[in-house]
């Protein structure tokens, strides 16, 4: 009904499948773990329904969101809530000191296209020390490899390069019914914790 209201629909280009089951977005902010004041930033905002549950638990809340088209809808949504800030831009681009520039230590919540969940999680692993926790979703193969210690068989360049600076494991997945458009594989919720300094008997070569 949004998307009609509005003459839209899902981008290919983008990645995009909205989440449209309330029990799942409800799910997410409870494995999060965040509440009342806790700063949490959500990138690729959508249609709005992962704000609006992160919202409920009291969080302040900055979504982003790189799609111009959804930002009229997006301000629809969440209109009257004082803990949401709403930021255009790519999550690959943006000024992050800016962005997160009002607290030290942030938690990110996010649905994650695949054709950029792996590079945008390592991206902010290296690059933005401010981010201490993510709660991810991806698609079930990219979280099995973000997760994946040695010898399992999704152990790869990812996985070593999450193991340097954070702790990662699957906390749930979600089947292909929540979203609109449906996708044709299921979704894996990956807790990334970053550790206090790398991975002390690592090199990073």
């Amino acid at each position: 009904e949004l998307m009609e209201r509005h003459g839209l629909g899902p981008s290919r280009a983008l990645g995009q499948n909205f989440v449209v089951d309330p029990n799942t977005v409800r799910r997410i902010a409870r494995l999060a773990d965040v509440g009342p004041r806790c700063p949490v930033v959500e990138i690729g905002a959508g249609l709005g329904s992962l704000t609006l549950a992160l919202a409920e638990t009291g969080a302040e809340v900055v979504a982003v969101e790189t799609d111009r088209h959804l930002l009229p809808v997006l301000t629809d949504v969440v209109s009257g809530l004082s803990n949401v800030t709403l930021v255009h831009g790519d999550a690959l681009d943006l000024d992050w000191g800016t962005v997160l520039a009002a607290h030290d230590s942030w938690v990110l919540v996010a649905n994650l296209p695949y054709n950029v969940a792996t590079p945008l999680v390592l991206d902010l692993l290296a690059d933005v020390p401010a981010i201490s926790r993510m709660l991810v979703m991806v698609q079930k193969e990219a979280g099995e490899r973000l997760a994946a210690g040695p010898g399992d068989n999704a152990y790869g360049i990812p996985s070593v390069k999450v193991a340097f600076r954070a702790t990662a494991r699957l906390v749930g997945r979600v089947g292909p019914d929540v979203f609109l458009p449906r996708p044709r594989v299921d979704s894996a919720l990956v807790d990334i914790v970053r550790r206090p300094a790398p991975a002390p008997d690592a090199d990073p070569a």
